[in-house]
């Protein structure tokens, strides 16, 4: 893969404290270990609940579910993050 990747983020809802919304918190660590790495992100809000989808030229190529995301930091010691920045960049 290309280090300056366009990759989409699709994002949907989760609850926390009793509301549901679309919150970004559990993105932080993800952004910032692909923008690490040279790519560049899109966050999209979609209406599937604790849903997370990278995307990269209309190619899905990771899910998982955003609670398994790590809240803030810079995602270097969260093991999903790991994957996900190893599925994009094996992508091509």
């Amino acid at each position: 893969m290309p280090a300056n990747a366009l990759v989409t983020i699709f994002h949907g809802p989760y609850e926390s404290n009793g509301l549901v919304l679309h919150r970004t918190f559990r993105l932080q660590g993800l952004q910032a270990a692909l923008t690490a790495r040279g790519h560049r992100c899109v966050l999209e809000e979609v209406p599937d609940w604790n849903m997370v989808k990278l995307v990269i030229s209309g190619e899905l190529v990771f899910t998982c579910n955003i609670k398994q995301l790590e809240f803030g930091g810079d995602g270097q010691l969260d093991p999903v993050v790991g994957e996900a920045v190893a599925a994009v960049e094996n992508a091509y």
